[in-house]
């Protein structure tokens, strides 16, 4: 963590993951907010969950933000290093508050699902290019972003606009559309992600946010429309998701007349017993960026997305214990058939290291 300063050239790490994170307060019981006794803390911010996804699942991870120099900004830096994350860039605003939300217990879905957020003014809606530590932005393999982050304030629209435009040796860049419509302040919202979207390497995006934000129907008709990324997933909920991908990956390919036509490779959701959907979608993006940097086949990012997805999936927060990588290994390398019929409930992740501490134990 450092104040407003300069700091030191940064270590290479895998992923870099720039955004604001807020804490949470989760009800200890279901009902209206309105009825609720008492809430437990905990911490969310979609770009941070991407972080300590990965930092758990043994990567190295940076996360760059900025706090209030309150105790809620002191508890999500103590919070997210304790995932294993580096937090030495983020910075402390003296004027500004951390932000914080309330939710209720029930999922997304539900129409009785309440969230309240108190960040407007907050210390991360006033980042921008000249008070975040840009080289420790661009220190990672990949530098992980998202939608919501631009609809904070014109400020940190400026500086996602500046981590998006070309530049030469840049990261490779991931952007998880996240369209938030209560977060915007016009209606040029969805225009912007859609630019945004546009400049990154990576792009994620559910099929129902992009009927939302861009009136589109379909993975073929996403992907009509974002020809730019080399790589595109569209998450399609419980049925799954699509990765479109250029057999020649990156725009000098196709400026170069070479041949940049799309693979497209549709993997299917696992059968979970969900307890929350908050955070799947962070999940599944870490789980996706994981084995991107392991290099692995389409079908087994899809594979790892899902998998991080059902973690996240069968707890009540936004972080949930990652399966180990052998376990995730072994069973993104499941035939279709056993990878059908899996079924995943609470718990699941930690099961493999129970028994073999069994096995251990004398």
């Amino acid at each position: 963590m450092t104040p407003n300063g300069p700091v030191d050239a940064p270590d290479v790490v895998d992923v870099v993951a720039l955004g604001e994170s807020m804490v949470t307060f989760l009800p200890t019981r279901p009902g209206r907010l309105a009825d609720v006794p008492s809430f437990e803390r905990g911490i969310g911010g979609a770009e941070s969950n991407v972080a300590c996804v990965l930092a758990a699942t043994g990567h190295t991870a940076r996360w760059v933000g900025r706090v209030g120099t309150d105790g809620f900004g002191d508890h999500l830096v103590e919070a997210i290093a304790a995932y294993g994350v580096d937090t030495s860039a983020v910075r402390r605003d003296p004027a500004r508050p951390t932000g914080i939300y309330f939710r209720t217990a029930g999922d997304r879905a539900s129409d009785a699902h309440e969230v309240a957020y108190y960040r407007a003014g907050s210390a991360a809606s006033a980042m921008t290019k000249d008070n975040v530590d840009l080289d420790a932005l661009r220190s990672g393999r990949v530098l992980h972003l998202s939608g919501i982050t631009a609809a904070l304030s014109e400020d940190c629209l400026g500086l996602m606009r500046e981590l998006t435009a070309p530049r030469a040796r840049r990261p490779l860049v991931s952007f998880d559309v996240n369209h938030r419509a209560g977060l915007w302040r016009d209606a040029d919202g969805p225009r912007v992600l859609l630019d945004l979207a546009r400049g990154a390497d990576i792009v994620f995006v559910g099929d129902d946010e992009a009927r939302a934000a861009w009136g589109l129907s379909g993975a073929r008709a996403i992907r009509e429309a974002l020809p730019e990324p080399a790589v595109l997933v569209v998450k399609q909920g419980g049925d799954g998701a699509t990765v479109f991908e250029r057999a020649a990956a990156g725009r000098a390919a196709s400026e170069a007349g070479q041949d940049a036509s799309d693979t497209a490779t549709f993997v299917r959701a696992l059968r979970v017993d969900v307890i929350a959907a908050v955070g799947a979608g962070d999940a599944f993006a870490a789980g996706f960026l994981s084995a991107t940097l392991r290099a692995l086949p389409a079908r087994e990012r899809l594979r790892h997305g899902h998998l991080m997805a059902a973690a996240a999936l069968t707890v009540h927060g936004d972080l949930a214990a990652p399966p180990s990588r052998d376990h995730a290994d072994r069973l993104a390398a499941l035939d279709d058939d056993a990878w059908e019929t899996l079924r995943l409930g609470p718990g699941w992740t930690e099961a493999v290291t129970r028994a073999q501490e069994e096995v251990r134990t004398p």
